[in-house]
């Protein structure tokens, strides 16, 4: 890939021309019953709204505004992604298709513990090797900022097709102040834990996630959580886990982290909130039962979760975490010892890894999505049963050596989900969307270019398990209310002009696990900040987003 050229800043109130949407069918956000209205866009907000008869003609007209007709297409709040790992993408990838061609306008990145900062120079080394499956290693970055301000300021130079809220990573705070040790913190080490969560926050993060099935993160304790969240109750942020299991012990995980924000003030977000493996097929209405509950005493909680079946991870994530606490190279070596491998297919087949969930591992759900190494991209598309099976060698010994060969760049899809499970969590009353998408790789999870026309077409339009206005209220409105973004994810005089276009009786996902990157059909226009981002389904060159700042955001003067 060539270098990306480096852009002025974007300018706060967005493009300036006049845009006027003549005859669209409104869904304003607020769950309310649409209505056929026109709407001008002046300086990036929408400064007018008339609602009109189906049939009559203009009621706004503004001379010199350029027309969208939009007879037949709804209108509503841009999408925002409660859960995406664009990361990276938003660095080096300027048209980035999965996000805007679909009507995303804002993603919530900085998910599951890890991410690059705040960071050390030799926790951003550690950090880009275990997730590199996750976002890949860019060549023509070069990852020199260490703060989220430096990093927030590197989108904002470089100039983003989305908008961006970040959240600071647990794991890798842990990971700058105790490394990958397996053990509580110290007094003095949770301070300076603390330091940075606080740090963060001010440098605009807009709360904090953890992966707590992932070294080191997974190492902390409840009260070492408490005493981080407390920090970012402190600044009007919210905590996004990833908690201790989605397998056997995933209600018990959930009780975890809903008692950690009840217990810090800190409102909770259920990140890709599932309940997944066969222990735990249609028992989704257990999950939300603790969520009700803990809405009946006061609780802020919210979930988001994603449309599909199969989830996403690194093939590296599986392993036991004791194979994973050290660098790069004590993990390959000791994938590599003919002892520890043994252990290792143990733990993973009989016992049940902790990064499996404590679940005995099925290598036919572990499907091969993407490698680094060009040599194997014969395996991506296939199991590692049926890896096996062709190459009459056991499981483990494939798994160890596609761990090995990739330098744990490995991305998988991970066939563990329940239909069921997944219309009843999207029913909820604080459910929003979230894509969980990883864009890198052969053939990555479609979710990442598919979820929210997948919502509108399958789950609204064809199977009727959300209305069309309630469907725009988990996947715009709620989100923005989340995130404290009180002039997005509604349609109003004053609101910023975050918009998608889309036409109610064609919009479907066209992703596929054999073509994950085709995108939907039905949404033709978006618009973010008042500036075309999608034309008539096409890309335009524009790159209206910028890193927005959380609640908590205070200026270097300030």
């Amino acid at each position: 890939m060539s270098p990306v050229p480096v852009l002025p800043p974007a300018l706060p109130g967005g493009d300036t021309s006049d845009i006027l949407i003549l005859g669209a069918l409104v869904l304003d956000g607020s769950g309310g019953e649409p209505y056929v209205a026109d709407v001008l866009l002046q300086a990036g907000r929408i400064t007018a709204i008339a609602a009109r008869a189906p049939a009559s003609g203009a009621r706004l007209d503004a001379p010199g505004a350029r027309r969208i007709h939009a007879d037949g297409l709804a209108l509503a709040p841009g999408f925002i992604d409660m859960h995406a790992h664009s990361d990276l993408a938003v660095l080096t990838d300027r048209e980035h298709l999965t996000r805007t061609l679909q009507g995303v306008t804002t993603e919530v990145i900085g998910q599951d513990g890890l991410s690059y900062a705040p960071v050390t120079d030799a926790t951003m080394a550690g950090v880009r090797d275990r997730i590199a499956g996750w976002n890949g290693v860019p060549a023509e970055l070069d990852f020199g900022w260490r703060s989220v301000a430096e990093y927030l300021a590197e989108i904002d130079r470089r100039g983003s097709a989305t908008n961006v809220a970040y959240l600071l990573p647990q794991g890798t705070i842990r990971m700058n102040v105790i490394g990958t040790a397996s053990r509580a913190a110290t007094s003095a080490e949770l301070q300076a834990m603390r330091e940075q969560v606080d740090q963060g926050m001010r440098e605009g993060a807009f709360g904090m996630s953890s992966g707590l099935t992932y070294v080191p993160g997974m190492f902390a304790d409840t009260e070492e959580l408490v005493a981080l969240c407390e920090v970012v109750t402190a600044h009007g942020g919210y905590y996004s886990p990833h908690q201790r299991s989605y397998g056997a012990g995933a209600l018990e995980a959930y009780r975890e982290v809903l008692e950690i924000g009840e217990r810090s003030g800190c409102p909770v977000h259920l990140t890709h909130a599932t309940m997944n493996f066969p222990e735990n097929r249609g028992r989704a209405g257990e999950l939300l039962e603790l969520v009700d509950r803990a809405l009946e005493r006061g609780a802020d909680v919210t979930l988001d979760s994603y449309p599909y079946l199969p989830g996403s991870t690194t093939l590296a994530a599986l392993l036991p975490s004791w194979v994973t606490t050290g660098d790069l190279e004590d993990t390959l070596e000791m994938l590599a010892e003919p002892d520890r491998r043994a252990r290792i297919a143990q733990v993973m087949e009989v016992e049940g890894s902790d990064g499996h969930h404590g679940v005995p591992i099925d290598w036919n759900t572990v499907e091969i999505a993407g490698v680094r190494d060009p040599a194997l991209a014969g395996r991506v598309g296939r199991t590692i049963a049926q890896i096996a099976r062709t190459e009459q060698r056991a499981p483990a010994e494939v798994f160890c050596d596609l761990l090995i060969q990739d330098r744990l760049a490995v991305s998988i899809l991970h066939h563990v989900g329940d239909e069921t499970n997944v219309r009843t969590i999207m029913r909820h009353q604080r459910h929003m969307g979230g894509s969980d998408g990883l864009l890198v790789g052969d053939k990555p999870h479609p979710r990442g270019a598919g979820t929210f026309a997948r919502y509108l077409g399958r789950y609204v339009r064809e199977e009727q398990v959300l209305s069309l206005p309630e469907a725009i209220v988990h996947l715009s409105a709620l989100p923005a209310r989340r995130l404290g973004l009180h002039d997005r994810g509604r349609i109003a005089v004053g609101a910023i002009a975050d918009l998608v276009l889309f036409d109610p009786d064609t919009v479907d996902e066209r992703a596929t696990f054999a073509q994950p990157r085709l995108p939907p059909a039905g949404i033709e226009h978006v618009l973010s900040r008042g500036v075309p981002v999608v034309e008539a389904g096409d890309r335009t060159d524009a790159l209206a987003g910028r890193a927005l700042r959380g609640r908590g955001h205070r200026p270097p003067h300030a």
